[in-house]
């Protein structure tokens, strides 16, 4: 892996994903309605399924209709990659506005993770848009159902920047709790909202990502969010204790616990998801932690649902970040300064049956035999 600036004047891309009949088409449909929403881009499966006649102004070809709202929205019937290279294109022939938003809605695609490494790994792609947010709905009403059902329910909401509960008012309030609690439990970093129709501020939705585009710089700390998962967690620890906080009715944003005490049902698909931080003390050789990555996502990349992480490389002077979803890691980053005085690097792991001491101690051995060999400030070429 080589280390590169980050490139932040790129297009920001959101996913909408979620479980059949968890309220995407809802979602979607509110949020082409609301007015900021008039420079965005928005690429689905069929116009015919998501009913956007109430939307629709004009068609300017056979695959793309502009919006009352002023989004443009593509129909994409083949590859995701072509479908966001013609649009691309489309906006620099001027054939339609400037957006400066894209979301793909996965209508039809239970596993969120395909669309997640195409933008990650395709070239053009990369160096147009970046990974913005992954947004999962999660049904009020069957949600726990589908959970305990589909595992395809569960990697959905583990891997996503924000969770949405939707159909809130044909739930009761205990099972939304205790949806809500799970929620937490299984992705401590994402906020869980309830939400009715659809109805949301899209700015709850957006700018998850590591760029800010309202401060025009890398927000750290807000795409990290590593206090989500407990002080107990820095040292690299399980952490499986209640935190009483408080949440309101509509939106929460506390975890309250992370250690998945539900052995009383083996069939539970969240039990084997794991989330934790690990946070390491000394700086980590750049060569010992691209071997690490290698072994891991060649060997266990199913098992690493999601990664996020800024590391302390020794040798040089600025953090570096990363982010993977199982097997394909985004190109690191190099970040123009530390976000503030601790300096450690921190690693946010969603995780399949593989807990944090494997993934700690091999990094950790890879690293002192790196340190051993090079010596402690030495770093290899990125």
């Amino acid at each position: 892996m080589a280390i590169r600036e980050e490139q932040n004047e790129r297009i920001a891309a959101t996913v909408i994903t979620g479980f059949l009949g968890s309220g995407k088409t809802t979602l979607l449909n509110a949020l082409l309605s609301h007015p900021t929403m008039s420079n965005t881009a928005v690429l689905i499966n069929e116009f015919g399924e998501i009913g956007l006649d109430h939307l629709l102004v004009r068609e300017i070809s056979e695959d793309v209709v502009l919006l009352n709202s002023g989004c443009i929205c593509c129909s994409v019937r083949g590859d995701l990659i072509s479908g966001l290279r013609d649009m691309f294109l489309k906006r620099v022939r001027g054939e339609v506005s400037a957006f400066d938003r894209v979301i793909i809605e996965t209508t039809g695609l239970a596993d969120p993770a395909p669309i997640l490494h195409t933008l990650m790994t395709d070239p053009l792609l990369t160096n147009k848009f970046r990974l913005d947010s992954v947004v999962s709905t999660v049904d009020g009403v069957y949600g726990n159902s589908q959970l305990d059902d589909h595992a395809e329910s569960v990697k959905q909401a583990a891997v996503a920047d924000r969770i949405l509960i939707t159909k809130a008012d044909l739930a009761t309030e205990s099972g939304l709790k205790a949806l809500e609690a799970r929620l937490h439990s299984l992705n401590p970093a994402a906020p869980v909202y309830r939400v009715h129709m659809g109805d949301i501020d899209p700015d709850k939705l957006f700018n998850a990502g590591l760029y800010n585009p309202n401060t025009k710089s890398l927000d750290v700390q807000k795409w990290l969010r590593e206090e989500a998962y407990g002080d107990d967690n820095a040292a690299g620890h399980d952490h499986g204790h209640d935190h009483n906080h408080t949440h309101d009715d509509h939106s929460s944003e506390y975890a309250p616990h992370h250690g998945h005490n539900h052995s009383h049902d083996v069939n539970r698909h969240d039990d084997h998801i794991s989330s934790f931080c690990l946070t390491f003390d000394e700086p980590l050789h750049w060569d010992a932690f691209v071997t690490w990555a290698e072994i891991f996502t060649q060997m266990r990349g199913e098992n690493l649902l999601r990664i996020k992480g800024v590391l302390n490389i020794a040798g040089e002077d600025k953090p570096v970040a990363i982010h993977a979803v199982q097997h394909i890691f985004h190109a690191p980053a190099t970040l123009p300064d530390w976000p503030s005085d601790d300096h450690r690097s921190k690693l946010v792991f969603i995780t399949r049956d593989l807990g944090p001491d494997v993934i700690r101690q091999s990094l950790l051995q890879l690293n002192a035999a790196s340190t051993e060999t090079n010596g402690p400030g030495h770093t290899s070429s990125k």
